[in-house]
């Protein structure tokens, strides 16, 4: 099969290519000495990140953040006094509101769980009622087929930037999804603004 000559705009093109390339240098390869101790090199802090080019139209790639995550702070304060446990176990306490975290992934679920402590704090709500789905069964083994969220709630609480703001967590009453939901109890006045 025989080769086609090049176009004019082709020729242009290759010899715009040409003139970019530069020959590679080759470090010639050191004679070995020797056996000297050598120091090893001090480690150098690596130079900053060159700027991007801005380019219109395009989304510049994510900032690298370091992550410093703050140590979960369980919540097992027993801070409600029993008139609070009395009418949760008998069903009398209504729920100033409530989330269903059915049918979403853990991301999803946790972030509406966050967006809702956020409203129920500054709204300054006290019982919010979160809808889990049952827990896991006990024979089940990790990682849970059916109750992945009820599993890993418990650690969000603890760890969410409104843990200040939770007096206590307790299971709810059947006539509220029984065991498959939960009451997260808000401290008074938590989030209140004064106005």
């Amino acid at each position: 099969m025989g080769k086609r000559p090049l176009s004019a705009e082709e020729a242009a093109l290759w010899a715009r290519v040409v003139a970019s390339v530069r020959p590679m240098r080759v470090a010639p390869r050191p004679m070995r000495a020797a056996a000297v101790p050598v120091r090893p090199p001090e480690p150098v802090a690596p130079p900053p990140p060159a700027p991007l080019k801005k380019v219109r139209g395009r989304v510049p790639a994510p900032l690298l953040l370091p992550v410093v995550a703050a140590p979960p702070r369980p919540i097992t304060a027993n801070t409600l006094d029993g008139s609070w446990d009395r009418d949760l176990a008998r069903g009398r306490t209504v729920p100033d509101a409530s989330i269903d975290l059915h049918g979403h992934t853990l991301g999803s679920a946790y972030a509406r769980l966050d967006a809702a402590l956020e409203f129920a704090v500054t709204s300054g709500q006290r019982v919010l009622l979160v809808i889990t789905g049952k827990p896991p069964r006990a024979e089940s083994e990790r990682p849970h087929a059916r109750g992945a969220i009820r599993a890993a709630i418990a650690d969000w609480l603890a760890g969410s930037r409104h843990g200040a703001h939770i007096a206590a967590v307790r299971n709810a009453h059947p006539r509220h999804g029984g065991t498959g939901a939960l009451y997260v109890i808000l401290r008074r006045g938590s989030g209140q603004r004064n106005r």
